[in-house]
């Protein structure tokens, strides 16, 4: 590679880090929280549910709670699961009767426990599992902007990872192998960075494509849309599954009774081990009803086996299917296999934890590289004022990001202590508390400061979570693994397991004489 090329491709991998990194690193932290986040939110609820996406829900007697407070007729009623969770989300549309009142021409959304029926609102329903998880593609910035954010700085990790993976093409194999502990600073940030890195990049390269896929798909697929679907846009995404079919409203009640559960019931019996986790009836008890079941093959039966079956009421006939079993279109395949390889919900436990962890050693990778970045330039031909601005910035950078330890664990004991915790306490312990331990760290201007207690708050707070549930709860840590109560022990377990780690890297913390 000629010089000229490498050090474009250089100065593009170290520019193109250092301008996402601190959104980087938080995307990244909350990310590989959310691959426990229906764990979360059960143990947050104190709730123990089935390890299944299939709707474990009785449809009929849930349809006739909901028809005590609303007036279904002529609705688009839909239950969905969205999560493995004790609640589904319900979408009513407006109500196409022209005779309806105010009241039923208003679209509504809220959960229903599929335990006792009770309504939630969204807001009343948020949880801690739920920020982390939308906090890692920045759903907490107005949208759209977070959305196109978090997609964007996405896209650019792409390119931070071609061309960090092109700058090491040569020794990519020897420096894997390379580990100097004992030489100066710079060496030892480049030497974990090349390593670490090389580890995490197939996980980096799957998020960042997927990461920009989920984010702004709008804009990367926009060129595709205008020259295969003529511009016809509604048609791409009926393609890709996100539009339901229309079926027009006949203003005529229908006439005879029908059954929500024997629709879901007489689906499953078409296709072994398929999970149903969307019930969509259009014009709700009109003379052309119909009742869409949609849902999946189970993951141990085939990766990517989406189906569904559309049914007409009024004569209980199958009017459409769509075969799981069979060969899936290219268009739906592809979405369908990005959303898993994302989401990582298809290999069970030993498969999140992998993910966990790849997620946290890819926010050591983007630590180590701003901390390379500030080594390269604390050099004497610097001007001091320069050099001062240059640990300025990193250190505010840290202090952003490394007080996401103990606010994360700190959050879990207040959704405990302070229940039921609704949306804006979530907002406001979390984001006011990250703010205070991040200005402490500022004004303290000791990196070694910043880490160490990081480390040691996160770990204290960690081990004081299992505490407050069995004190708040009454389920201790033993008593949820005798009564097999999966969710629960898991987030105990796996807090005393991350805080023991981190508090044995905080003893092991030595303050280097070398300056940073």
């Amino acid at each position: 590679m000629k010089n000229r090329t490498y050090n474009i491709l250089f100065h593009t991998h170290t520019v193109s880090g250092i301008v996402i990194s601190v959104v980087l690193y938080v995307i990244f932290f909350a990310g590989s929280f959310s691959f426990f986040r229906d764990e979360i939110v059960n143990w947050e609820r104190n709730h123990t549910v089935e390890q299944t996406d299939d709707i474990v829900l009785n449809f009929d007697k849930t349809l006739d709670s909901l028809s005590n407070n609303y007036q279904l007729y002529g609705r688009d009623v839909e239950l969905r699961k969205y999560y493995i969770e004790q609640r589904v989300g319900v979408s009513l549309s407006a109500s196409k009767d022209s005779l309806a009142t105010e009241k039923d021409k208003a679209s509504d959304f809220f959960y229903v426990d599929t335990k006792d029926q009770s309504k939630h609102t969204y807001a009343n329903s948020y949880t801690l599992g739920e920020f982390l998880y939308r906090l890692h593609f920045l759903a907490q910035v107005p949208y759209p902007v977070g959305y196109y954010l978090s997609g964007f700085i996405a896209f650019f990790f792409l390119f931070a990872i071609i061309t960090g993976v092109l700058v090491h093409w040569k020794k990519i194999v020897s420096n894997f192998y390379l580990f100097r502990p004992w030489s100066k600073l710079k060496t030892i940030w480049t030497d974990a960075h090349t390593a670490l890195g090389m580890i995490g990049l197939p996980f980096q390269f799957v998020y960042a494509v997927t990461g920009a896929f989920f984010m702004i798909k709008v804009l990367l697929v926009a060129p595709n849309v205008m020259v295969l679907y003529d511009g016809n846009q509604t048609k791409f995404y009926e393609d890709l599954g996100y539009i339901h079919p229309h079926f027009e409203f006949e203003n005529k009640k229908l006439q005879n009774n029908f059954s929500i559960q024997k629709y879901s019931e007489k689906t499953k019996a078409m296709w072994d081990n398929f999970n149903v986790v969307e019930i969509h009836i259009f014009n709700y008890n009109d003379a052309n009803m119909h009742v869409l079941v949609n849902g999946h093959l189970g993951y141990n039966s085939k990766f990517n086996g989406g189906g569904e079956a559309i049914y007409k009421v009024s004569t209980g006939e199958l009017v459409s299917k769509k075969d799981p079993t069979q060969k899936t279109s290219y268009l739906e395949g592809v979405k369908n296999v990005l959303y898993r390889i994302h989401y990582g919900d298809y290999g069970g436990y030993a498969l999140k934890f992998i993910s966990f962890l790849l997620g946290l050693i890819s926010c050591f990778v983007i630590i180590s590289g701003v901390m390379i970045w500030l080594t390269a330039r604390d050099k004497k031909n610097i001007p001091e004022k320069k050099r001062r601005f240059n640990e300025g910035v990193v250190r505010i950078y840290l202090a952003i990001c490394l007080s996401m330890y103990p606010i994360t664990a700190a959050s879990f004991i207040a959704v405990k202590v302070f229940q039921p915790a609704n949306q804006s306490f979530v907002y406001n312990f979390y984001f006011i508390g990250w703010l205070l331990l991040t200005v402490l760290f500022i004004l303290k201007k000791d990196n070694y400061f910043t880490n160490k207690m990081c480390l040691v708050l996160g770990s204290v707070f960690g081990f004081l979570i299992p505490i407050t549930n069995g004190l708040t709860t009454g389920n201790w840590i033993w008593k949820s693994f005798l009564n097999q109560e999966t969710q629960l022990f898991f987030v105990d377990a796996f807090w005393i397991v991350l805080a023991s780690l981190t508090l044995y890297v905080s003893f092991k913390l030595k303050k280097n004489e070398q300056k940073p």
